[in-house]
């Protein structure tokens, strides 16, 4: 198909290399860390304010919301102010926001305080995750791009069982002062090695978000992204209970499945952003099938410590390649100049996938149990594979 073609980028003159590259990568990091630490607190959080696992997931539902909703407005919003000055003000606005989450005494403020973590983690995320053909050579701009993203696999690796453990440690209230620690340690290193990075186009977005939208390799890769993203986290957002239901783990069980989770999660990404500029159709359908294959058979499989590893390591490797793998499709899909826009409108619609998978998840879960959720995340996942097969086959 003409539209996922290879299209040049445009660098900036000075590319400033790898140094900046990871500190924008320490960016994702620490707003995905911000948006998930909640999935390996949902226990505690619930018993701490009287709310149940399923109404403890809002704390994600929210975030997501928020950051959906906002997101795709963010380069609008921005004007002409410089990306870096940007980038900071919003990473300290996500420190503000965990430390108002770890003194909420009640789940009113939290939820108040998730709605800040969402404009802080939309806004980074909307801004950076673009940011890679700017600065680097254009030769190095997959990995770069992997790099970017592998901040995104590294929170799971580090970030959701930091979480859990430093709970374990210390209580709940700790692992968010924690992330507040983080993204200003983030703001800092942006501050450092990031050049000036001045607006790279018009500020009006509008016309050019619906004639993205309206191109069809654009609108495949969202309807992958919705239903891959949904089912995904209709599952994960509820993990802990899930494990701790099949398969009768305890806390630091649980803390240590996420980390073979998050691990796989890194190689998965890396793996997928070397092989999806060359074939991001194939890349996607081997994703697809892995999350939806590792989900379903969770029930079945996922009873023993052993088959809960194995399953969660499969699939951390099949999500953990996941945005950089969408992100490629749609960079391939849409104009040089157009890069700001179309990542807005992934990250905007990935986060609308975050919060209607936690929101569908929590219902699942309060009305009929852990087992028939694992089925219905499988079930979106196997449609997203349905999807991208569909649009391989139109492609040739």
């Amino acid at each position: 198909m003409r539209e996922l073609s290879e299209k040049p980028v445009r660098t900036d003159a000075r590319a400033p290399g790898r140094a900046s590259v990871l500190a924008v990568a320490a960016g994702t990091f620490t707003v995905v860390t911000a948006e998930m630490t909640p999935v390996g607190l949902l226990t505690p959080i619930g018993a701490s304010l009287g709310v149940g696992a399923g109404t403890a997931g809002w704390t994600l539902t929210v975030t997501g919301l928020v950051a959906a909703a906002t997101a795709p407005f963010v380069p609008r919003a921005a004007g002409r102010a410089d990306r870096r000055t940007a980038l900071i003000v919003l990473m300290l606005l996500l420190a503000a926001a965990n430390l108002l989450a770890a003194w909420a005494p009640n789940f009113g403020v939290l939820l108040a305080a998730r709605v800040l973590v969402g404009l802080g983690m939309g806004g980074v995320w909307a801004l950076a995750a673009g940011l890679a053909p700017r600065l680097v050579p254009p030769r190095a701009v997959p990995a770069a791009t992997s790099t970017i993203f592998g901040g995104v696999a590294a929170a799971s690796v580090l970030g959701v069982p930091m979480g859990a453990f430093v709970q374990a440690l210390v209580g709940w209230r700790a692992a968010f002062v924690a992330v507040a620690a983080l993204a200003v340690a983030a703001a800092c290193a942006m501050a450092a090695l990031l050049p000036p990075l001045p607006a790279a186009e018009p500020a009006s977005e509008g016309r050019g978000a619906r004639r993205l939208r309206g191109r069809r390799a654009v609108a495949t890769g969202i309807t992958v992204t919705i239903l891959l993203v949904t089912g995904h986290f209709a599952a994960y957002t509820f993990v802990r209970p899930v494990l701790e239901d099949t398969a009768g783990l305890g806390p630091g069980a649980v803390g240590t499945l996420l980390l073979l989770y998050g691990i796989a999660g890194v190689a998965g990404n890396f793996a997928a952003g070397l092989r999806a500029p060359a074939a991001p159709r194939a890349t996607l359908a081997v994703l697809a099938a892995g999350v939806a294959g590792a989900v379903a058979l969770v029930p079945l499989f996922g009873t023993t410590h052993a088959g809960a590893s194995v399953l969660m390591v499969v699939w951390g490797l099949a999500y953990g390649g996941v945005s950089v793998g969408v992100q490629t499709w749609l960079l391939a899909a849409s104009g040089p100049d157009e890069a700001e826009r179309v990542t807005a409108l992934f990250v905007g619609v990935f986060n609308g996938g975050i919060a209607l998978g936690a929101f569908a998840g929590g219902l699942v879960t309060d009305t009929a149990g852990t087992g028939p959720l694992m089925v219905f995340a499988a079930a979106l996942a196997a449609a997203a594979l349905g999807v991208t097969l569909t649009a391989a086959r139109r492609g040739r």
